[in-house]
């Protein structure tokens, strides 16, 4: 028995003996001989370096893992190539195998401050200048704690979504120098860097996808790899406002045709105005399985884009369903390309003819207008008092009526609607601009702007149908006396164009000033200017208002015209009744200083009814109507409040007027 014990412990003792020569032989064949207690690279590099035969360690969940290795050949080169192992391997204290890490020690390597030092001491000593890519790496540093990517990874609390060493290998980093062919086609590896890294789902999507095919199988140096779209350090969140509306302008920096013609486009102006509801590029196009629209896959194929719109305009909230129509909508249209575009270019070029047009004769009739009136008055040869000697006495304080208050209501109501229209009309007309930014901002977003442009539409269109309906009782009333071509018509006849002849022959000293009836040519041009811009602009801002229901029965290109239009069209009466219609009421010598009041009191003195329509004036003498048409002039308080009402519509419409000039250059 006791040897039996004697003979089981010595076989334990052999077999620790055993095992432990076996550890030391495994040891042996993994390691190189002991190197010296140095912590140079050429030490480092006994063991890390990545032509030798690969050395297996103790790895996570009691796996084995290969030593990490590193090709001294591509470090050589890399930018770090200079430095010493443990400049940046700081917790290494000994070159022993397993290194031994001392509590509290110094921290792993980490790349970010490592940077953000060395840029801090060049700029302590003045060296800034010498080492311009530190300053990069440093605002790039600064880019990525503020990035998706340095946020905490839901998964691994405590550690962030990605730090450096996972997108760039620190031991070989050397960018090619920017411009190189080397350096594109280093940039065309960043999707392999970031699919095989993390994103592989999306990898795998982008690889079948336009930009992929031309990256992998056709070495396009060119297309669009992630960071193109995403940027490289301050890449955000996707459901990020600022990320949304950045990406559109990425894809925009290569198909710029397309970015242009998409932000002339509702979608596209809100977005520019920093608004991402809208569609945007990869709403209709997608964001990584990107097909062209041809292909039978693409979310913008004709037979998918109904689905593709209808994910916006779903019904739901306040969008209703995009219907049949929306299909043939143009989402790229542009006015210059007559072969693509035909219906849009002849309408572009119609409405850009109309507006040459209308400005060039009227803004040069004012010019005139204001050229002869001035010289008269300087002459001497206004009128300024009224001769009272053929009139009874108790005339001269006497006005006269001009408008009715229904007439002065409609007119104040339709003036402000109007003003409400463009002022949210322009906002979203020059969406670069800074005013335009500012407008959104104030009255809380694009949504709140369509809403009070609306509001406004159809109260300017509730007056416009309450004038016609008081108009056609008038003309009823007045059946039998009425005359449709008579002087107290609004319908133009032939003195009109006599009047306006002999008007340009007084502009030129060629003739005497025309005696104008009841209503000028001027003043009936304004009259059924009204009835063109209720038809064109009402019309086509309905069309674009209700596209659910158009779509229905009209094909998608009518959007693309009726945008035209609408937004042509809305310029002219804009610019026309702030500058010409201004001019003509407000700004001429004989009005000066402005404001005329007419259109608020509904009256005007005698003095200045006899000047302005003095064919009116004397057909109501030799027919003795005209005491018929006097009324007591206003009460100074009613007459003051007309007058601050009047400068203050004057400056809101000048106003407007020059928001004009600053969007256009600002585009």
């Amino acid at each position: 028995m006791l040897n039996s014990k004697f003979t089981k412990w010595v076989r334990a003792v052999i077999f620790c003996l055993a095992g432990t020569l076996a550890s030391g032989w495994v040891a042996a064949a993994n390691y190189p001989a002991a190197a010296p207690n140095k912590l140079d690279n050429a030490t480092c590099q006994t063991c890390h370096e990545s032509h030798k035969p690969k050395i297996k360690v103790p790895g996570a969940d009691d796996e084995d893992r290969e030593l990490y290795a590193v090709d001294t050949d591509k470090y050589a080169k890399s930018a770090h190539a200079k430095m010493d192992c443990v400049s940046c391997h700081t917790d290494i204290v000994d070159s022993k195998a397993n290194h031994k890490k001392v509590a509290d020690g110094p921290k792993p390597p980490e790349c970010a401050q490592c940077h953000l030092d060395l840029w801090k001491k060049a700029k302590k000593e003045n060296k800034t200048a010498e080492k311009p890519r530190l300053g990069v790496v440093a605002d790039n540093v600064e880019a990525y704690k503020n990035s998706f990517h340095a946020r905490e990874n839901k998964d691994e609390p405590g550690k962030p979504n990605a730090i450096c060493s996972d997108c760039h290998n620190v031991h070989t980093f050397d960018v090619p120098v920017r411009g190189s062919k080397e350096r594109k086609e280093w940039h065309l590896s960043i999707s392999d860097t970031c699919g095989n890294k993390c994103h592989e789902d999306q990898l795998e999507e982008w690889a079948e996808t336009v930009h992929g095919v031309e990256a992998i199988e056709k070495n396009n140096l060119k297309t669009a790899v992630c960071t193109d779209c995403h940027t490289s350090h301050d890449i955000l969140n996707s459901s990020s406002t600022k990320a949304k509306l950045d990406i559109t302008a990425y894809c925009g920096d290569c198909h710029l045709d397309y970015k242009n013609s998409y932000k002339e486009s509702y979608h596209g102006k809100v977005n520019t105005l920093g608004y991402p509801y809208t569609a945007k590029c990869f709403d209709c196009h997608g964001s990584h399985k990107i097909l062209k629209s041809d292909d039978p896959e693409s979310s913008a194929h004709t037979s998918k884009r109904l689905k593709t719109c209808q994910t916006c305009h779903s019904g739901k909230k306040d969008i209703p369903l995009a219907t049949q129509g929306f299909v043939t909508f143009y989402a790229h249209a542009n006015s210059h390309d007559f072969e693509k575009y035909p219906a849009i270019w002849i309408a572009t070029k119609a409405m850009v003819g109309m507006l040459f047009a209308v400005f060039a004769f009227f803004w040069g009739h004012s010019i005139l207008w204001y050229r002869r009136e001035n010289a008269e008055r300087k002459a001497g040869k206004t009128v300024t008092h009224i001769r009272t000697a053929d009139l009874p006495t108790e005339y001269a304080t006497k006005h006269v009526r001009r408008f009715t208050p229904a007439w002065i209501i409609m007119h104040l109501v339709f003036a402000i609607s109007l003003m409400v229209l463009a002022f949210t009309g322009l906002g979203i007309s020059y969406p670069e601009a800074g005013w335009a930014k500012a407008i959104m901002s104030a009255l809380g977003s694009p949504k709140a702007a369509a809403w009070l442009h609306r509001v406004s539409a159809y109260t300017m269109i509730t007056i416009f149908i309450l004038h016609l309906i008081g108009l056609v009782v008038n003309l009823w009333r007045n059946r039998k006396t009425f005359k449709f071509f008579g002087p107290d018509s609004l319908v133009p006849n032939w003195k009109d164009l006599d009047d306006m002849i002999g008007m340009f022959k007084w502009f030129f000293g060629k003739g005497p000033r025309p005696q104008v009836e009841r209503w000028a040519y001027w003043e009936k041009f304004d009259y059924w200017a009204v009835f063109w811009g209720i038809a064109v602009i009402g019309g086509s801002g309905l069309i674009l208002a209700w596209p659910h229901v158009v779509a229905n029965f009209l094909p998608g290109w009518v959007f693309n015209m009726a945008a035209i239009i609408h937004g042509e069209e809305a310029i002219l009466a804009t610019v026309f009744l702030f500058t010409v219609h201004f001019f003509n009421n407000h700004f001429r010598p004989d009005k000066l200083p402005p404001p005329d009041i007419v259109m608020f009191t509904g009256t005007q003195s005698l003095e200045e009814f006899r000047h302005e329509h003095p064919a009116q004036y004397q057909r109501l003498i030799e027919s003795g109507e005209l005491k018929n048409y006097l009324v007591e002039a206003p009460s100074k308080p009613f007459t003051l409040a007309s007058k601050i009402l009047g400068l203050v519509l004057i400056a809101c419409g000048i106003g407007l007027v020059l928001l004009i000039p600053i969007g256009l250059l600002s585009r």
